[in-house]
């Protein structure tokens, strides 16, 4: 432990209360952000009842470019820019007010806020808004806004008037690739296409970078021992990847890169997606039956009222949970079985079929068991807020292993490399506790604690309860 060493009881003070400061000002920031959203969201519902008054045929799109043409002169900005924040303000005060009450209150920011409402856009109806909101808002009060979208989105599907088979379908009709002009003559090439073969791409890219990048500091560090000469190739990783996608689309191979031995045509891009088993089981635009009784049929009651079937158990067609890329983006069905299929190796993760919390992981992939175990059960990093994929981290002892900390699920945790050293070089301390909860100790004394991101199964609830949240 080096960071803060030195520091003073004095200073750690002021950082305390420097701490204590800023949380309350962030506080207040969200609060008068979320006031000016109202604002804005009255200037446009006062420009669509001007526009009523006179039965305007453009439906009062040139009343709102008034308004905010007339904001946007005042506060010196684009009236562009004022109506699209007059836009989302409108979206957010009067389809999701329950989210932007929470903002106003201090509870969660202006981008937790984003979150919930992009998330949340194609829910409709304001019951299923409003129940989306109950259920995500709890969330949203503990975790980071990146950490938070995969899990809004996970909790939306269950609300969207669509499947995700039936979007992405409509979807991969846009599909493109375009250029955008820079500066220093220099341009951007951009795709949109499925995730997973966009992931697959990036993750063939890295990999071959990398290997190009270690190949390039051994033969530098080689030519230095025997004292000749070497021209060192020192381009980063991006700088590589850049290279290598030219090379691929100008010439279709790794002309310009691939070793005397070929290892970069081995590479195979790789994706991480989670496929819930009711998924699997699937045919193409089929639908399952689940238990529940909120779709229970209006026409099943008696003269008085009452169930005429009390002891049948009312089913829904509900569509099984969508598949998900690396625990953030839903992947439609069809795609993550046709990677099922395909794969030859994959984990099963074992799941509570109430509370959803993971049991264990078996599987045939040749690596440790509790290896899988803990990229199953973590997910991502494990220090509040951060988001990087378990795949990408470290996994660390809680209590170090040179200190008799035991090699075991209990005390170990995945951290990205930039938390790993945090951890080790700074006051940050943490403890694990049962079911894989960590409990982080700052270096002023506040505590935060990070759960495991919970699990993408599907989860079982008795007959009249309310369906969990995720």
């Amino acid at each position: 432990m080096t960071a803060l060493l030195d520091a003073t009881d004095e200073q750690m003070a002021a950082l305390a209360g420097l701490v204590e400061s800023l949380h309350v000002a962030e506080a207040t920031l969200s609060s008068m952000q979320a006031a000016r959203d109202g604002l804005l969201a009255l200037a446009g519902r006062l420009a669509i009842d001007i526009a009523k008054q006179g039965d305007h045929p453009d439906r009062g799109d040139h009343s709102i470019r008034t308004v905010a043409a007339e904001i946007g002169a005042v506060q010196r900005a684009s009236d562009r820019t004022v109506e699209r924040r007059m836009a989302s303000a409108s979206l957010l005060v009067e389809q999701f007010p329950a989210v932007w009450q929470a903002q106003g209150n201090g509870r969660i920011s202006a981008g937790h806020a984003r979150v919930i409402v992009d998330a949340g856009s194609q829910i409709a109806g304001d019951a299923d808004r409003a129940a989306y909101a109950a259920a995500v808002l709890p969330l949203a009060e503990e975790e980071s806004p990146n950490r938070l979208r995969a899990l809004a989105r996970r909790i939306a599907e269950r609300f969207a008037p669509s499947t995700i088979d039936e979007r992405h379908r409509r979807a991969r009709s846009q599909r493109r690739v375009w250029v955008s002009d820079g500066e220093d003559g220099m341009a951007g090439l951009h795709v949109h296409a499925p995730a997973t073969l966009v992931h697959g791409m990036f993750d063939r890219l890295s990999q071959a970078a990398h290997i190009i990048r270690e190949e390039n500091r051994r033969a530098k560090k080689e030519a230095a021992r025997e004292g000749r000469d070497f021209d060192a190739d020192d381009r980063t990783v991006d700088e590589i990847r850049a290279d290598l996608l030219a090379d691929l689309v100008l010439t279709g191979t790794w002309s310009g890169h691939d070793s005397e031995d070929g290892l970069l045509s081995e590479i195979r891009g790789r994706v991480e997606v989670t496929v819930p088993v009711t998924t699997l089981m699937q045919d193409d635009g089929a639908e399952i039956d689940t238990e529940g009784d909120e779709d229970a049929d209006a026409d099943d009651t008696d003269a008085d009222g009452a169930d005429a079937r009390p002891d049948v158990k009312a089913r829904s067609t509900a569509p099984a949970p969508p598949a998900e890329l690396d625990g953030a983006l839903p992947v439609d069905g069809r795609t993550a079985r046709c990677l099922a299929g395909a794969a030859p190796i994959w984990d099963r993760v074992l799941t509570h079929p109430v509370s959803g919390r993971m049991l264990a992981v078996d599987g045939y992939r040749p690596s440790p068991r509790l290896r899988r175990h803990l990229r199953a059960r973590d997910q991502r990093c494990r220090f509040p807020g951060c988001g990087i994929v378990a795949r990408k981290c470290d996994l660390d002892h809680n209590h170090a292993a040179a200190a008799g900390g035991a090699t075991c699920d209990t005390n170990l945790a995945a951290f990205c490399r930039r938390h790993h050293v945090l951890k080790h070089n700074s006051p940050w301390h943490v403890e694990q506790r049962p079911g894989g909860i960590l409990e982080w100790t700052s270096p002023t004394g506040r505590t935060y604690i990070d759960r495991p991101p919970p699990q993408h199964t599907v989860r079982f609830s008795p007959v009249g309860d309310d369906p969990p949240p995720f």
